[in-house]
């Protein structure tokens, strides 16, 4: 079986969301405001790509 290991994968990451992008990501729908999970998901995957610095395309810093 394959393990991928992600270094510092234990390490603390900060990311500011409203209550509403984090409620969204839960799975609550807003229906007056349907970009509102792809807010949240893109502040994550920027969130990600700082802390380990990563190119699109690229996961080789990641994966060992």
């Amino acid at each position: 079986m394959n393990q991928v290991k992600i270094p510092q994968g234990d390490a603390k990451v900060k990311v500011e969301l409203t209550v509403k992008e984090l409620m969204a990501l839960t799975g609550v729908r807003f229906h007056d405001n349907h970009t509102m999970k792809a807010a949240a998901r893109k502040k994550l995957n920027e969130a990600l790509e700082e802390t380990y610095e990563i190119e699109q395309g690229k996961e080789t810093k990641l994966l060992n």
